[in-house]
């Protein structure tokens, strides 16, 4: 990299680094910076006019933040990045005022030329900033990196030449062992501490490696051989689908207006309610949210709000609910509609086959019976389960530990409140074993932050009461939902080389690699972690953040859960497109799908499915339980594709059944008695109503805490 730089005359004494000097020193020349390479030479002055030069003796040069250090020489080329960064942490760590390192950040800007408008291309954005921002790489004949980079405001700027001080000239090695913890200390009191302009140093970290990771992958020749996810692309204007697959999703996007006007008139003319969760069929999930415009009482949801949404529509005048999910689901409506006092509302399933659920199966399964017997032998013990259970288990694990449900949104806050009021408490956590790994996991990476770190998470929380309830926080280990669990290595490594740098969204029921994929992204706000609902949520935020910018931008989205998610979101993201000004906002949903995820027709064209003038090969729907692969990635959920828009639009032509002619169909209502005599449904709907007592008012229930407490005296 040639470099000819000077500095000012050094003295034995020494000014502000910021002090505003209109005049620099005569002495000061042009530089001329070769950011190592030969297309581009640029000429700056090397400081800002409202700057002065800190001068130092000569023996105190390299110590001085503004004389050599803030662009390498050649005599420290070979210099560690390390060292680079120790030496830039220095320079800030000395500036107490943050409007002192807010000019710090600006003279750097001052140190990098502004790029040709033919390089700030939607290839060279940086994902994720608050601001627009360009990155260029270059991998040099001397195994060498290389960056560029520039922004439309000076203090994103003044970041990435900070960020190029340190990485150009590195080895590709160098430059990938950065980790973004390792720019924490550049954070503090900048800015007023405001987040989205501190992500900056993360999200280009980020870009860099990206970039660095392919160069050397193409002078290597050993360019994986990956193949993009297939995607939507939304914009004001329409949906581009990109992949096979992505098509056959869009095709149920825009359903048919006869079959919506069909299923409309049937559920007003009988008085019909519809719950269905996320992950039903795109074609039905399509229809039934046209559907939505003309009939209110249609609900997609997760699997709490869909026995809330039933008792709405109960209250409403609705006669009959269908559900459109996996048993346990239908079973939880049918036991919260009798516990609101609607007994004689008529609970339908889709089909008069057992609609399963993986998970659900293993809670069921003797292995869990085992861990709740063990879990009763150590008092105090609180089961907390997942929601996504039976109301059979929920009602026989209460009667031998007690329980609480929780959902992916709230598990996390659940274990910390019961701590919270028993600190001596012992937590077992079922069934989901990769949620329950995750769960460690955070709280492991909570025992790194401060007090007040923790006590933003939860206020009655500190470092050593998240030390002392780790070892009495144990989860179930036999116990997998088949969608999230094959979100595997192919997956993860195909999202690492080709997508490090979008917005990453996942389950919290993944696996562990994909887990801490998208932990890693939500600590630079470029992530989430939770729920069906919280994914939703943080997908509407971004592109509404986007929105409000008025600038044009590609935000991309990888969605790590089942591909069912994305009639919900297509239908928040054009929404708020359709209300824009904004007509360059591009926004891209990723489906991280296995190549070996899906069901192909036939060669036959005639048997292909046709979008426009477009033979589809790929084919999403109830056949097969196709979309899941031991290789990694989903597409569909076998179980919910039993909810089919036929069997809907069936049901609801023959209600009422007065022939009984869909026995098999109706929710079972529990009247089973537990081991010790009661009601299935009484007990299972127990441990619901402590969530939403936890739900409603923040701490657990003083009925559950003293069936807790009963325990251990009892012992």
């Amino acid at each position: 990299m040639a470099l000819a730089f000077s500095v000012a005359p050094t003295s034995s004494s020494s000014s502000s680094v910021l002090s505003g000097n209109p005049n620099p020193s005569p002495n000061f020349r042009t530089t001329h910076l070769n950011f190592g390479s030969q297309r581009r030479i640029f000429t700056i002055n090397p400081l800002l006019r409202s700057f002065k030069c800190l001068q130092s003796s000569s023996k105190d040069l390299n110590a001085s933040p503004f004389s050599v250090s803030a662009i390498a020489s050649s005599s420290q080329t070979t210099e560690l990045v390390p060292h680079k960064l120790q030496r830039l942490v220095k320079e800030f760590k000395s500036l107490t005022e943050p409007i002192d390192r807010l000019k710090w950040v600006l003279h750097y800007a001052s140190l990098i030329p502004p790029m040709p408008e033919s390089s700030k291309t939607e290839s060279n954005r940086v994902m994720g900033c608050t601001a627009r921002v360009w990155l260029e790489a270059e991998l040099g004949q001397d195994g060498k990196m290389r960056f560029w980079a520039d922004s439309d405001s000076d203090v994103s700027k003044g970041m990435c030449s900070c960020l190029i001080q340190v990485l150009d000239e590195a080895s590709p090695e160098e430059v990938m062992e950065l980790k973004t913890e390792d720019l924490a200390e550049l954070n503090v009191g900048l800015l007023g501490g405001e987040r989205s302009r501190v992500n900056t140093w993360y999200n280009v970290l980020v870009s860099m490696q990206k970039k660095t990771r392919r160069l050397v992958a193409e002078r290597e020749c050993k360019v994986p051989s990956f193949e993009p996810f297939p995607s939507l692309v939304l914009t004001a204007h329409g949906i581009e689908a990109k992949g096979s697959f992505a098509q056959a999703q869009a095709k149920y996007l825009f359903p048919e207006e006869s079959q919506v006007e069909e299923l409309v008139d049937v559920l007003k003319e009988k008085k019909i309610g519809v719950v269905a969760h996320f992950y039903m069929d795109p074609e039905v999930q399509g229809v039934l949210t046209a559907a939505q415009k003309h009939w209110p009482h249609i609900s997609i949801s997760d699997s709490l709000i869909m026995a809330d949404s039933a008792v709405t529509m109960a209250k409403a005048g609705c006669q009959f609910i269908t559900v459109l999910g996996v048993d346990f689901m239908s079973e939880n409506v049918r036991a919260i509609l009798d516990q609101a006092g609607f007994e004689e509302v008529g609970v339908y399933r889709m089909s008069d086959e057992t609609i399963g659920c993986s998970l659900a199966d293993a809670a069921s399964a003797p292995a869990y019976l085992n861990y709740l017997e063990a879990a009763s032998l150590s008092p105090p013990s609180l089961h907390v389960v997942y929601i996504n259970t039976s109301l059979e288990t929920k009602a026989f694990a209460h009667e031998l530990v007690p329980t609480i449900t929780c959902t992916s949104s709230n598990v996390v806050q659940t274990i910390l409140q019961a701590f919270a009021q028993m600190p001596e408490l012992t937590v077992w956590y079922g069934p989901d074993s990769y949620m329950g790994a995750n769960i460690v996991k955070l709280f492991q990476q909570m025992t790194l932050m401060t007090d007040e770190e923790i006590a933003n998470i939860h206020p009655k929380h500190s470092l050593d009461s998240i030390k002392s309830l780790l070892p009495r926080l144990h989860y179930f280990q036999e116990g997998t939902c088949i969608v999230h669990h094959l979100f595997g290595h192919e997956v993860v490594e195909r999202i690492k080389y080709m997508y490090c740098d979008a917005f990453l969204t996942a389950h919290l029921e993944v696996p562990g690699e994909m887990f801490s994929l998208a932990m890693e992204a939500k600590k630079r706000e470029m992530g989430v972690v939770g729920s069906t609902q919280n994914i939703l949520d943080f997908i509407k935020q971004k592109v509404q953040e986007a929105v409000d910018r008025n600038v044009d931008d590609h935000l991309q989205f990888v969605l790590g859960t089942e591909s069912g998610m994305v009639t919900s979101i297509v239908a928040v993201i054009r929404s708020l497109l359709g209300s824009s000004v904004n007509s360059k906002l591009k926004v891209e949903v990723v489906f991280p799908v296995s190549s070996d995820s899906m069901t192909k027709t036939s060669s036959d064209s005639s048997n292909s499915i046709k979008v426009g003038d477009v033979a589809l090969p790929v084919v999403p729907g109830v056949a097969g339980g196709e979309g899941c692969s031991i290789h990694g990635g989903c597409a569909s959920c076998p179980y919910m594709k039993m909810n089919s828009l036929s069997s809907l639009l069936e049901v609801c032509h023959k209600l009422p059944d007065m022939e009984n002619v869909f026995g098999g169909f109706i929710a079972e209502r529990f009247k089973r008695q537990t081991p010790q005599g009661k009601l299935i449904a009484d007990v299972g709907c127990e441990p619901i109503l402590h969530m939403r007592h936890f739900q409603a008012n923040k701490e657990l229930p003083e009925k559950l805490v003293r069936q807790v407490l009963s325990c251990e005296s009892k012992r």
